[in-house]
């Protein structure tokens, strides 16, 4: 049996603290990558739509027999979550022909390199936020004083390869499938929601998207009213989401619509479709939202 002195004993232990912190520094790195977001059981929604993202970024797959839409937000790691999501509901990753997105930031346009990889799809982006995304997240003036950190790992993501930048009002057709466009400025200044017709049965279903609502990282505290562009772009966002005629609630959040206990008042609805018929809780998110933002505005008035 060998004898090891206290040098030898010190240097394996140094060597499996330093395998052990790779191991850490790895799984670290997973998580935060994944920021939160796990996988979760692909389903139908109603008619034609699915759900295929993750626990709480959402991603939503409209198919058709030209070719499939993905309105897919996520980061860089939810591409392969999407993607086997879209493959355990029977479809292929390669017919989705166009993908869109709420907004520029990592946490929703992270996947859109990967998912054009896999798909071969055509990348539609608002014409205010494609030269972040083009860039990869860099440069993103809608995170204000904070835009340097635009330009660091944790916020740069792959850029996909952009094929159109659209204007708010923009039809986006692919055979008889159609998707309208609302440039829903506030958070960024071209923040997306959407919204299509979902044939559910004998029942044509508008369905709308919410972008997220929140409020923007960059407004600078100056002047006498610093917060006048932002006031002006949620107001519009605010009428113009509440003038569509919504009867499908979604959002770029699951937590937002509802989708976990949605997905459990399928058991016992009449039809599947049913939990998700949601008018009500649309108008009261937006309302929610508005009240937040109202909240956010004065704050920024009161602040020095």
């Amino acid at each position: 049996m060998p004898h090891f002195t206290k040098r030898h004993w010190m240097v394996l232990l140094a060597g499996a603290v330093g395998i052990l912190a790779v191991v850490a520094a790895i799984k670290w790195k997973s998580a935060i990558d994944r920021g939160g977001q796990m996988p979760v059981e692909p389903f139908r929604i109603a008619g034609n739509l699915y759900y295929v993202g993750s626990n709480d970024i959402t991603a939503f797959l409209l198919t058709g027999s030209e070719g499939h839409v993905l309105i897919g937000d996520g980061r860089k790691a939810s591409a392969s979550m999407i993607i086997e999501s879209i493959a355990r509901l029977g479809f292929n990753i390669a017919d989705v022909k166009v993908l869109l997105n709420s907004e520029p930031h990592f946490d929703h346009a992270g996947a859109l390199a990967e998912l054009q990889k896999a798909s071969g799809a055509e990348v539609w982006i608002s014409e205010p936020d494609a030269d972040v995304v083009a860039a990869g997240g860099a440069g993103d003036h809608s995170l204000g004083p904070w835009m340097l950190f635009s330009y660091t790992p944790f916020f740069r993501y792959p850029p996909p390869r952009i094929d159109h930048r659209f204007k708010d009002g923009a039809t986006i057709r692919l055979g008889s499938l159609e998707v309208t466009a609302h440039i829903t400025a506030g958070h960024t200044p071209g923040s997306t929601s959407w919204s299509f017709p979902v044939r559910d049965g004998d029942r044509e279903l508008l369905a709308v998207s919410l972008c997220y609502l929140g409020s923007p990282l960059g407004v600078s505290r100056v002047g006498p009213d610093p917060s006048l562009k932002a006031r002006t772009d949620y107001e519009r966002s605010f009428r113009t989401l509440r003038s569509l005629p919504a009867d499908i609630f979604l959002a770029s959040h699951a937590r937002e619509f509802g989708r976990w206990r949605k997905l459990q008042e399928r058991a016992n609805a009449k039809n599947p479709a049913n939990p998700f018929i949601d008018r009500p809780g649309y108008l009261r998110s937006i309302s929610q939202a508005e009240t937040r933002i109202h909240e956010w505005l004065a704050d920024q008035q009161r602040s020095p």
